[in-house]
C-alpha cells in the first residue's frame, strides 16, 4: 500500500470515530445547558459538526486542487487532533459547539482531497469501497467505544481517539510538503476562487449533477435524522449501550455493503436505485424494529454512497472541486436534516417525522432515471 492510501485509511477511521464519539453521550453533553429545550442543544451539538463541514467542503475542495490535496489532508489532522482535546477539556455548551464547528471544519478539509486522491487510481472502485469499509468503521468504533467508556467517563471516548488521531498526524507531517506560498501565488489563488466559485454554480445547477445531489442529500438527511433523534426517542426502551450497538450495526452493515460494491456486478446507477429503496425500508422500520431498521439503513447507503462519487469520477476532471460539492452535498445533508425535523419531534411526534424521512427518501430514486449517461 502507497503512502497516500495508508494516511486517507488511517485519517478517516480516526476522524470518524471521533465524530461519533460524541453522540452516545449527547445528553450528558446537555447537562452542561441550562436551556428549556434539551432537543435543541442536542441536535445543535450534533448538527454543528456537520455544518462546519458545510461551510468548508466546497472552499478546500478548490483550494486542494491549487495547493495541493496532502496540504489539506494535513490541515485537518491538525484540526481534528485540537478540536478533540478542546471537546474533552471544555464544559460550557457554547464552546462545545463551536469545537464541534472545528471538528467539522477539519473533516472539510479531509474529503475533497481523500476523494480526489483516491479517484485518480485505476482500481478506484475497490479504493473507495474500502474508504467506506473504514469511514464506518471508524462511526461504529466511536459510538461503541463511548457508549462503553462512558460508564467510567462520558468523554473517555473522545479522548481515546484524539489520542489515536497523533499517528496519522505524524504520518501526514511527514507525507506534506511544507513549503510557503508566495503572496504572488496567494494572489493567483484568490483570483483562481473567484473563477471556482462562479464554475462550481454551474457545476450545482447542471444536469445530471444536481440530481446526484439531491438524492445525496436525502440519503445522509435520512441517516442525521436517525442518528440525532434516536437517542432522545429511545430512552424509554433502549439502555445506552443498546442504543451504541444498535447504531453501531449500521455502520457495520454499511462496512459490509461497500466492500461488497465494488465486487458485485451491477451498475453504479443501479447500485443507487438499491440502496434508495433498502435505506428507506430501514429508516421506515427504525420505528418499532431499531436493530433491523439501522442494520437495513447501513446496507442501503452504503450501496449508494460507493455508487454516487463512481458516477462523479467519470463526469469530470476536476475532481477536487467535484468532490467539494458532493461532500457539501452530504454534510448539508446531515446538518440540515436533523435540525428541521427536531422542530416537529413534539408535534406530529418521533414516528411521523422518521416515517416521513423515509417517504422522501424513497421519493428520490425517481431522479435516477436521470442519470442517463453511460460509463
Amino acid at each position: 500500500m502507497d503512502r497516500d492510501r495508508l494516511l486517507i485509511y488511517l485519517s478517516i477511521f480516526v476522524i470518524m470515530g471521533m465524530s461519533d464519539a460524541v453522540i452516545p453521550v449527547l445528553p450528558e453533553f446537555v447537562n452542561f445547558s441550562q436551556h428549556e429545550s434539551s432537543v435543541v442543544i442536542s441536535t445543535l451539538l450534533f448538527s454543528a459538526y456537520f455544518f462546519g463541514a458545510l461551510a468548508t467542503m466546497l472552499p478546500f475542495g478548490m483550494v486542494s486542487e491549487r495547493v495541493g490535496h496532502r496540504k489539506l489532508i494535513l490541515l485537518a489532522m491538525i484540526l481534528t487532533v485540537v478540536s478533540g482535546f478542546l471537546l474533552y477539556y471544555i464544559n460550557d455548551i457554547t464552546l462545545l459547539i463551536l469545537a464541534r464547528l472545528l471538528e467539522g471544519t477539519a473533516c472539510g478539509a479531509f474529503f475533497p482531497s481523500a476523494f480526489a486522491i483516491l479517484t485518480t487510481y485505476q482500481k478506484r472502485k475497490q479504493y473507495i469501497g474500502e474508504f467506506y469499509f473504514l469511514l464506518n468503521a471508524g462511526l461504529a468504533s466511536g459510538v461503541v467505544l463511548a457508549g462503553t467508556m462512558a460508564s467510567i467517563y462520558f468523554k473517555y471516548g473522545i479522548a481515546f481517539f484524539t489520542v489515536l488521531a497523533i499517528i496519522p498526524l505524524g504520518i501526514a507531517i511527514f507525507n506534506s510538503n511544507t513549503v510557503q506560498l508566495s503572496e504572488t501565488i496567494r494572489k493567483d489563488i484568490r483570483i483562481e476562487l473567484r473563477e471556482k466559485f462562479k464554475s462550481s454554480f454551474s457545476l450545482i445547477i447542471k444536469s445530471p449533477f444536481i440530481y446526484i445531489w439531491v438524492v445525496n442529500f436525502a440519503l445522509l438527511g435520512a441517516n442525521g435524522v436517525l442518528l440525532a433523534l434516536y437517542p432522545e426517542y429511545s430512552v424509554d426502551f433502549l439502555s445506552k449501550a443498546d442504543l451504541g450497538i444498535a447504531i453501531g450495526t449500521t455502520y457495520i452493515a454499511t462496512m459490509a455493503s461497500s466492500i461488497a460494491s465494488a465486487y458485485l456486478p451491477i451498475k453504479e446507477q443501479n447500485l443507487v436505485r438499491i440502496g434508495i429503496i433498502v435505506a428507506s425500508a430501514g429508516t421506515f422500520l427504525a420505528t418499532s424494529m431499531p436493530f433491523l431498521g439501522f442494520i437495513l439503513l447501513g446496507l442501503g447507503s452504503g450501496f449508494a454512497m460507493v455508487g454516487l462519487p463512481i458516477i462523479l469520477s467519470y463526469l469530470t476532471t476536476e475532481r477536487g472541486t467535484t468532490m467539494g460539492v458532493y461532500s457539501t452535498c452530504s454534510y448539508a445533508g446531515l446538518a440540515i436534516a436533523p435540525v428541521i425535523a427536531g422542530f416537529f419531534t413534539n408535534d406530529p411526534g418521533f414516528e411521523i417525522v422518521f416515517i416521513a424521512t423515509a417517504t422522501i427518501l424513497f421519493a428520490t430514486i425517481v431522479l435516477t432515471n436521470k442519470f442517463d449517461f453511460d460509463l
